[in-house]
Formats: C-alpha cells, sequence, structure tokens
C-alpha cells in the first residue's frame, strides 16, 4: 500500500478524497469533489461511446457508398446512386433511414442501429450505476463520521537498492551510482547512461 506520511513532510497534491458516513450530510468541499468526479466518469463514457459510434458509422459509410437508393429522408430519389458527399451532407442519425436495393445491406443496418442502441444503454446504465456508488455513503469505522484522504506525490533521488520498472515489463535494481567521469566511454568519447549485468542477460529464454 501506499505509504503514510509524517508530519513535516512536503510534496504535490495529486488528488483529495472525502469519506462521509452514510446519513451523514455532505459538506461543500465532498460535493464539489463528487460533481468534479461524476463529469469525469461522464466525460470518459462519453468518449469511449463516441468510438464506438464512429467506427459503426464509418461501417455504414462503407456499406451505402455506390448502392442504389430504393427509399430514405425527403429528398432523397428513388433509384438514385449514394455517394460519399450525400451521406456527409445528411445528419448521420438518418443514415438508419435509408434503404436499397440489396437487402443484405439493410440488414446489416438494422443489425448496426441495434447494436449500437444497446451499447448506448450500456453506458447510460453504466453511469447510473458509477454514479449511485459515488452518490452512496461510506462505510466507516465507528466512531468516524468524515475521512479526508490527500495523495501528495514526493519526488526522489535515486540510490542503490531501488528498483525500477519501465512499462514494457523490464525492471531491475540499482546496484551503484557513480560519477559521470567514472562511467566507461565510448571511442568518441560518449559517456554510457547505463550499464546492465550480463549476467541477467543468458537467462532470458530468447537469447
Amino acid at each position: 500500500t501506499s505509504l503514510r506520511m509524517p508530519s513535516g513532510m512536503s510534496g504535490t497534491v495529486i488528488d483529495v478524497q472525502v469519506f462521509t458516513r452514510d446519513g451523514i450530510e455532505k459538506d461543500k468541499r465532498a460535493l464539489d469533489i463528487e460533481d468534479y468526479e461524476l463529469r469525469q466518469i461522464k466525460k470518459d463514457l462519453n468518449d469511449q461511446f463516441r468510438i464506438v459510434e464512429d467506427d459503426a458509422y464509418d461501417r455504414i459509410e462503407q456499406l451505402l457508398i455506390g448502392k442504389i437508393a430504393e427509399g430514405g429522408p425527403a429528398g432523397l430519389e428513388s433509384d438514385a446512386k449514394l455517394t460519399r458527399t450525400y451521406l456527409k451532407d445528411l445528419p448521420r442519425e438518418k443514415w438508419f433511414e435509408i434503404r436499397v436495393r440489396d437487402e443484405e445491406v439493410n440488414r446489416g443496418l438494422e443489425r448496426i442501429r441495434d447494436r449500437l442502441s444497446r451499447q448506448d444503454k450500456h453506458f447510460k446504465d453504466l453511469y447510473d450505476q458509477k454514479r449511485a456508488k459515488l452518490e452512496a455513503g461510506d462505510e466507516m469505522q465507528p466512531g468516524v463520521l468524515k475521512q479526508v484522504k490527500v495523495f501528495v506525490a514526493v519526488k526522489r533521488r535515486l540510490q542503490p537498492g531501488d528498483k525500477i520498472a519501465g512499462r514494457h515489463g523490464n525492471k531491475g535494481v540499482i546496484s551503484k551510482i557513480v560519477p559521470v567521469e567514472d562511467m566507461p566511454y565510448m571511442d568518441d568519447g560518449t559517456t554510457i547512461d547505463i550499464v546492465l549485468n550480463p549476467l541477467g542477460v543468458p537467462s532470458r529464454m530468447n537469447v
């Protein structure tokens, strides 16, 4: 778990969480944090749905371009050939009203509309669940009415014994830190930034 900060330490506050016992009225600070988190949740879910929606309409565009229309929104002539320009000028929600001679394409449109409708309902239900969880009171220890957690980021200097890791599963422990003048250098005088222990190489299965 995260370390608990002793008194007298300083750092950058990266998050504040206010927990209130169920049944206790929340103060302005707690309501502001709750409102901010709700906006973030809504924004994230809207962004996810927009990606799904854009992908669906891209597939609809590929289905319709070049097909012969048989009916649709006002202004679409029967037997007209559907073009990308026409679709761009037409609001996307009206694309589902278009009918073409190819019944397989019409069925494909219906499938995409049903799938998009289910995804929309899924994201709305997900938002309602997250909102209910956020607005509900928190379980606290006996006698505790409110708890405030402040998350502080503290910048530390690397030292021997520290473990560092990359984002690809690569990790290692620092054994020694030396001045740049004590590091090995290449033929052109460029010093090496980091030296790896060669004993860690043969044990890899991909060698």
